[in-house]
Formats: C-alpha cells, sequence, structure tokens
C-alpha cells in the first residue's frame, strides 16, 4: 500500500461519506488522482462497497518504546576526553515503534501504544510515525517529561563505541494508564509488546489479551528476563543469541546449542521461536514439530540497527496473513535484508513487493527447506 492509499484509508475510516471532491480538497490533489487511488484501494480489497465500505482487517497492537535515536558517526579515531569530527543524525527509534511502522509500510492496520514528553523530540515522533501510517491516538504526551532517547557513538568500523540512554518516561506506561485499551488488547489480531515495558505493564498486558496472539521482543539479555514467568503465554518469540542464553540458562555457541535453545524454549509452553544469528541468518521452530534454517539474504550493508525489528515485522505479517512459519521467516529475512540497506531504522520504501522481489532476486523458494525436529530427549 503507498504512503497516499494509507492517507485516504484513515480519513475515509473516520469520514466514510466524505465526497471524492472534498478527499482531493484535504488531500491537495485532484478528483481525478482521488479516483484512480479509490479504485485502487477497491481492487486491493480494502474498500468492499458503496459508500466507502471499508474492509475490516485484523489490526496489530504494539506496546513499548519509543524512542528518539542520536547517532554520531566518525571516520576518525575516538578519543577520550576530546571532540572528534563527525556526523550526528536524529530518527524516530524504539522497539515497538519501529515494529509499528514496518508493519504499516507493508499495508497492516496498526496502533501503537507508547508514551512522549512534551518537547521538540515527542512531537516529532508521533508526526513521523503518523506520516508512516500508523495510528497514534494511544500514545500520550506527558507533560514536563522528556521524551524517551538513545545516544550512540560509532568508531570508523561502524561499531557502536558507547551509547547512553534516557528512557525513564517508560515507568509511566503503568498498568492504570494502560486499562484503557483492554479490549484493544482481546480485539487484536496479534498483540506485539517490547520488554522496555516495566514488569508489572507487561504482566498486565499479557493477562489481559486473553487469546490474542502475542509476539514478544525480548529487547536485551537483561530486560528479557521479565518474560520468564510468561513464556507460556506468548505465542512468537524471536531472540538473538544472547537473549536465547538469558532465557535458557545455557550457552548459545554454536549450530547445535541453537537448536537446543530454540526447542528448549518451545517445550515452555510457546507456539513458535525464532532466532536470529546475524550472518548466519535465522532459526526457527513451532509447536507442530517443524522447524529449519534461513540464511540472511546478501546485502551491502548500511546501519544494522532496525533489522530486528523488520524480522519481527515480517513475522507478525506473515502470521496475519496465514503463512507458515518457514515461508513468514522468509519473508522476515527479506524485510531485514531491505532495513540494513537504509541508513536508518526503517526503510522508508519498505513494501511487500518490495520484498517478494528481493525473495525473487535471491532465488527463494516460496518456503525454506525444513528438516525434522530433533527428538525430545536432545531438548535441554
Amino acid at each position: 500500500m503507498t504512503a497516499r492509499e494509507q492517507q485516504i484509508l484513515a480519513i475515509l475510516r473516520a469520514d466514510p461519506l466524505i465526497a471524492q471532491q472534498a478527499l482531493a480538497d484535504r488531500l491537495g490533489i485532484s478528483r481525478a488522482a482521488v479516483a484512480g487511488h479509490v479504485m485502487q484501494l477497491t481492487r486491493k480489497g480494502y474498500i468492499v462497497g458503496r459508500g466507502y465500505v471499508l474492509a475490516q482487517p485484523r489490526f496489530v497492537l504494539a506496546i513499548g518504546a519509543a524512542n528518539m535515536d542520536i547517532t554520531g558517526t566518525t571516520v576518525h579515531p575516538l578519543v577520550a576526553q576530546d571532540s572528534t569530527p563527525g556526523q550526528v543524525r536524529c530518527a524516530p527509534g524504539g522497539v515497538a515503534r519501529n515494529v509499528a511502522e514496518n508493519l504499516a509500510r507493508l499495508g497492516r492496520d496498526t496502533r501503537l501504544i507508547s508514551v512522549v514528553g512534551d518537547d521538540l523530540y515527542g512531537i516529532s515522533l508521533l508526526e513521523s510515525t503518523r506520516r508512516a501510517g500508523v495510528d497514534v491516538q494511544l500514545c500520550p504526551v506527558l507533560p514536563g517529561q522528556a521524551t524517551s532517547t538513545y545516544l550512540s557513538l560509532h568508531g570508523p568500523d561502524g561499531d557502536m563505541a558507547l551509547a547512553l540512554n534516557d528512557m525513564a518516561i517508560l515507568e509511566q506506561l503503568t498498568p492504570e494508564r494502560l486499562s484503557a485499551s483492554a479490549g484493544l488488547l482481546r480485539h487484536a489480531g496479534a498483540v506485539l509488546l517490547d520488554c522496555n515495558l516495566p514488569e508489572a505493564s507487561l504482566a498486565w498486558a499479557i493477562t489481559q489479551a486473553g487469546d490474542t496472539p502475542l509476539f514478544a521482543e525480548p529487547v536485551s539479555a537483561f530486560k528479557c528476563r521479565r518474560l520468564l514467568p510468561w513464556l507460556g503465554r506468548i505465542h512468537t518469540l524471536k531472540a538473538n543469541r544472547l537473549e536465547a542464553q538469558a532465557l535458557t540458562g545455557q550457552a548459545v555457541d554454536s549450530d547445535a546449542a541453537v537448536v537446543a535453545a530454540a526447542h528448549g524454549l518451545l517445550a515452555r509452553g510457546l507456539r513458535q521461536v525464532v532466532l536470529s544469528l546475524g550472518a548466519r541468518g535465522l532459526y526457527w521452530c513451532d509447536h507442530a514439530g517443524a522447524c529449519g534454517w534461513q540464511a540472511a539474504l546478501p546485502v551491502a550493508a548500511v546501519h544494522a540497527t532496525g533489522a530486528g525489528d523488520a524480522v519481527m515485522a515480517g513475522l507478525v505479517h506473515g502470521f496475519l496473513d496465514g503463512a507458515a512459519l518457514g515461508d513468514a521467516v522468509a519473508f522476515a529475512a527479506a524485510c531485514a535484508a531491505l532495513t540494513l540497506a537504509a541508513p536508518q531504522a526503517n526503510h522508508p520504501n519498505l513494501s511487500v513487493a518490495g520484498v517478494q522481489q528481493l525473495l525473487h532476486a535471491a532465488g527463494l523458494p516460496a518456503a525454506p527447506h525444513r528438516v525434522a525436529a530433533p527428538e525430545p530427549a536432545a531438548r535441554p
């Protein structure tokens, strides 16, 4: 779905009986252009009747962090206690926000629950996220609070040399503040939770979700421990090596250990587990016994930030399409490859068509090769 089509759908949801000329005036385009967009939306199934009767796709609810990412990069050696020439860039970030933007760019009805301060960063975050197609009406602006900010410095090798985060405002995402969204949790097609949420809020969201499939982003080896009491309630977990080690208590330092960790987590009650392994790609398994490896797609990486969030968006998108996990993982790997080629955490041109084109160019089959699951005795 194009950005313009997303704009038109947002207006039609608020005013299904709006005249085409009025719609054209609001968008600053011709009536003929509006008619063309409406025709495309009808062809794609988003409009299903006269009076702009809209199809009701299942929406995704993302709950967690929305940050302003400030990144400093230099081609010179970083020298302590000295000023180094380089470049400083600001861009929207935060795990839940990044996943929400990716899903909106993939054409999903996506709603974000986060919190920002009444400062320049907060205003900019909400506006850029809204322009990407995400519903941010559930993101309160808190007077006197500083918007969550992540500051990182990168030396000539591109690796992060130092980082500082100021995320205290996320403590304001309390169960009391979230309580008005309990109904949305139960009616969403899927809920994405990131472990930047306070423990009490994470527990509240999981218990309120009922049968809604929950997708969990561990965020870090430290914060992922908040999931330990709730693994049996999670539908899909996407974790890296360090997070898998923290959740299983075992080293994940070889392919055999990756397989053991994934199936050990699956045995805790999860329905799907995907382990993100950098250049090694992804290992996945599900409760039905299917599992396999997905190689990373070749790409000239510009920036690694956001690739994991793109993987999660691809997994949620595939699930809502009814895809087998292996197919969803291949789609997610292509989402990550596109994101790696962008200088920011979200690729501005991410789309289903772009992902499919990349998969075709890579010569990938519709479903990755699948292998038999290990015997239960082999699981930790």
